[in-house]
């Protein structure tokens, strides 16, 4: 089996990892978009964003680390040992730090009745940050089922608790069965989605206790500080990744004029759609980081990471285009009242695009040890994302986040691409990688100028994105035959 083959299957079952238990976390947030109101769902959005900011202090980069250093022969104990102690030692810290600003923070989200929100999220963030490393170990041993098994074992978890919360006890309710009363409050349906993620979180790092405490106790200190020498301006490249990615729930917060919260739950519902293309990134970068690591040394790694990048826009062409082309079908999983913000979608799967040619582009800093340059281009991109919101957001509304996500991943990938020719030179097919995106973006435009002629007629316009679907897997088979077949041998 060819390495291309290797780590396309590798994907393909860290797909199944992420992107199931993410289809069933979209199925589970579209759900709600049906039983939370606006303003509640806004209140959802911004605790996943605090979540996703505290995060990166709380890893600090160390699943990288062990890649970078446990990828080296007879060396993953010595380096899950020193990390796992380090990253204990300081989520206990961080927890501590967090837990008495509860109250502060949750005024600070412009939620200020909702403090134990705040606590519950730290404590989810310390599991996730635990368990973040026996994931990583796990995706450095070539485990990709059992990686996959426990994130959808995890979410089915959740999921059941949320639904049962939220669906079975109201209906149990109201066919007789009051004492489930006891268990149901109409009023805290929040409570309910958020301390069933608690449960879920505590549950994976149980299932991974074993796991992440079985080595033998050794702190190697110069081991220790090469690694956070390392990894600590990966904390930048993640708070400014979250900065790009999660805080436009907090700038809409902050900056729009009116309906703060409910134009922020349509927001936040909208980008849910825009994801689907973050969920292939997902699994494509669980794949590709290890991978790059573990396989940097061969003669022969650059042309295969180029061909990695080709695929990848070869596949993010198709997710974008499939998206758009079926969306009058796809827009159903929202409720009605947050179907508003549908024009967010296409502009926000081309930034997430965007995103994906960065982390193929990006992989230089990380195997070169220059974690440092890395460190500045994320913090270039989230000056763009503070910059485009902080001026657009009172002007254009719920749009600017993703118009400045758009700028910020687009600019990360020229300057990563430019830079990254001096250190690591790789020769990706640019011109190919660029035109299969514009010639899918041309072929959603040509489906938005025919949809008039077409009367609303839904089968109608269905049949014709159909035909134009095929017309592009056609086209683009037909004039990349011999690529696509010489990375299938």
């Amino acid at each position: 089996m060819s390495l291309l083959k290797k780590f396309a299957g590798e994907t393909i079952i860290y797909g199944l990892g992420s992107i199931l238990p993410r289809i069933l976390n979209f199925g589970m947030t579209f759900l709600l978009t049906w039983v939370l109101g606006q303003g509640e769902f806004g209140q959802f959005g911004n605790m996943y964003a605090f979540t996703a900011l505290i995060l990166v202090f709380f890893t600090y980069g160390m699943e990288t680390a062990l890649f970078r250093f446990g990828s080296k022969e007879g060396q993953i104990e010595k380096v899950f040992s020193t990390a796992a102690i380090s990253l204990l030692v300081t989520t206990i810290i961080f927890t501590l730090l967090l837990w008495p600003f509860s109250d502060v923070i949750a005024v600070f989200l412009e939620q200020p009745d909702d403090g134990r929100f705040i606590k519950w999220f730290i404590l989810i963030t310390a599991f996730d940050a635990l368990s973040s490393l026996p994931f990583a170990k796990l995706r450095l041993e070539n485990r990709p089922i059992r990686f996959a098994l426990i994130k959808v074992l995890s979410v089915i978890f959740n999921i059941t608790l949320v639904l049962f919360f939220l669906i079975v006890c109201p209906f149990l309710i109201k066919n007789g069965m009051e004492w489930f009363g006891v268990l149901y409050d109409e009023d805290k349906k929040l409570d309910y989605i958020f301390l069933a993620n608690l449960a879920a979180s505590g549950g994976v790092f149980l299932i991974l206790f074993r796991k992440f405490f079985s080595f033998k106790w050794q702190f190697d200190k110069q081991l220790w500080f090469r690694m956070i020498t390392y990894a600590l301006p990966l904390i930048v490249v993640g708070f400014a990744g979250v900065i790009n990615r999660q805080l436009d729930r907090i700038f809409l917060t902050k900056l729009l004029p009116i309906n703060v919260l409910e134009q922020t739950g349509v927001y936040h519902a909208s980008v849910k759609i825009a994801v689907l293309m973050s969920l292939f990134i997902t699994a494509f970068n669980y794949a590709a980081e290890p991978f790059f690591f573990k396989n940097a040394n061969r003669e022969d790694s650059k042309p295969i990471y180029a061909q990695i990048a080709q695929a990848f826009s070869v596949v993010g062409s198709l997710v974008f285009l499939g998206i758009m082309l079926y969306m009058d079908l796809i827009q159903n999983l929202l409720g009605k009242d947050f179907r508003s913000g549908l024009h967010v979608v296409p502009v926000m799967l081309l930034a997430y695009f965007g995103l994906g040619i960065f982390y193929n582009f990006s992989i230089w800093y990380k195997l070169t040890d220059r974690t440092r340059i890395g460190a500045y281009i994320s913090v270039g991109g989230a000056l763009i994302t503070i910059i485009v919101n902080i001026i657009f957001i009172p002007k254009i509304g719920i749009i600017a986040p993703a118009y400045a996500a758009l700028t910020c991943y687009t600019f990360m990938a020229i300057t990563s691409y430019v830079i990254g020719k001096k250190y690591y030179p790789i020769d990706y097919p640019i011109g190919k990688m660029f035109t299969y995106i514009i010639v899918a973006v041309v072929v959603f435009g040509l489906s938005e100028i025919i949809r008039p002629y077409l009367g609303g007629n839904i089968l109608k316009i269905l049949v014709v994105n159909t035909l134009l679907f095929i017309g592009y897997l056609g086209t683009l088979y037909l004039f990349e035959k011999k690529t696509i077949n010489q990375m299938m041998k």
